[in-house]
């Protein structure tokens, strides 16, 4: 039986959730807000004598992220998740926080949603460093594959002049080599090109259709084992985009996420209209969000500011391009991807401007 608001402020380490300068929130199993502390109240501009027995839902614009938090709460009981979003109270303005979930036994069961306001211009200033940084990375890495293309089919030309006239099998099986890590090295230079080789073929986007068209080619290629769920707003307008280039950059991470998880667990694709939102260095009115969340192992901490990075990978079979080539494509569309990741958890969200250059 669900705890009243006044039995729960009557308890004395309730009572002490009152003083802290951290909102605290407190849900129940049905997903109902049994309890906010005043700090909760001044960051939402919220009314706990409203808002307690409601569903949270009814209280915030339901968040996809947030529900996956409270699922894996409810799922295993104990520890922790943390991750930053940006919660909208009905009616309110859209809030940037710092949201952790946790389910301490002294509550009994009630699962706690502690927020802290982030700082949205040093968030936006660590993203446009990262961004910066990944474009310097690209930019000499294709210069370099430019340079390494031309001695690369000499030296291949070579190998099979070797080949054809070696003396020994062990000549010729040596050649060989030399012409399969020569071909093994196009196709790394091919890759890091291709992105760059062609003007974006603009139209009009379906982004589920995009989604769709991933869906079925990860599922053919992880046949068993791996559940991908649809969370999609039907309400989502097209965007202004190249349809071929968008398929492969979100390819890339649902891939990525596929073989994160070694094709067993499950990945959720979750798409939003996201409001007044700064893809820097602009602040937009309206752009698409999707969400490509795993189950996974997650990000080692020391990695997830260098994934992005050409050749930053963390498979013994990776080749490091993936999230580089991803992000590559969504920075053309004047877009941006970011990554939230620890074990059990990781979201990559693309955010797509409706209106591209449109800014507020």
């Amino acid at each position: 039986m669900r705890r009243s608001e006044h039995t729960l402020t009557a308890d004395p380490s309730l009572r002490g959730l009152d003083s802290l300068a951290t909102s605290v929130l407190l849900v129940d199993a049905d997903e109902r807000l049994s309890f906010m502390n005043a700090a909760a109240e001044q960051l939402f501009g919220l009314a706990r004598r409203l808002a307690t027995g409601e569903s949270i839902w009814r209280v915030f614009e339901r968040d996809r992220t947030l529900e996956l938090m409270l699922a894996q709460a409810r799922e295993v009981a104990y520890g922790d998740t943390r991750t930053d979003l940006m919660l909208r109270p009905l009616g309110g303005e859209p809030i940037d926080v710092l949201v952790t979930v946790t389910v301490p036994e002294a509550f009994d069961g009630l699962i706690m949603i502690e927020c802290q306001q982030t700082d949205v211009r040093a968030r936006a200033a660590r993203e446009e460093r990262l961004r910066a940084l990944a474009e310097e990375n690209s930019d000499l890495l294709r210069n370099l594959a430019h340079e390494v293309k031309n001695p690369l089919g000499g030296i291949r030309g070579a190998a099979q002049l070797i080949a054809l006239e070696a003396e020994s099998e062990s000549q010729r099986e040596g050649a060989e080599v030399i012409v399969r890590e020569a071909d093994r090295l196009q196709a790394l230079v091919d890759r890091l090109l291709a992105p760059h080789r062609h003007a974006l073929q603009l139209g009009s986007v379906n982004l589920h259709e995009v989604c769709e068209r991933v869906r079925t080619l990860i599922l053919s290629e992880f046949s068993s084992g791996l559940e991908i769920v649809r969370d999609y707003d039907t309400s989502l307008p097209e965007c202004e985009g190249d349809k071929e280039q968008l398929i492969q950059a979100v390819l890339n991470l649902v891939r990525n996420a596929a073989q994160a998880l070694h094709g067993k667990g499950r990945i959720d694709l979750v798409t939003r209209v996201a409001r007044q939102v700064t893809i820097p260095p602009k602040r937009h009115k309206l752009a698409l969000e999707l969400h490509v969340i795993d189950n996974g192992p997650g990000i080692p901490a020391a990695m997830q500011e260098r994934i992005f990075l050409p050749l930053v990978t963390g498979r013994d079979d990776g080749t490091g391009l993936g999230l580089t080539l991803a992000q590559t494509i969504i920075a053309r569309h004047g877009g941006m991807i970011d990554c939230q990741s620890e074990p059990g958890f990781t979201d990559f969200r693309i955010l797509l401007p409706l209106a591209l250059g449109q800014d507020d």
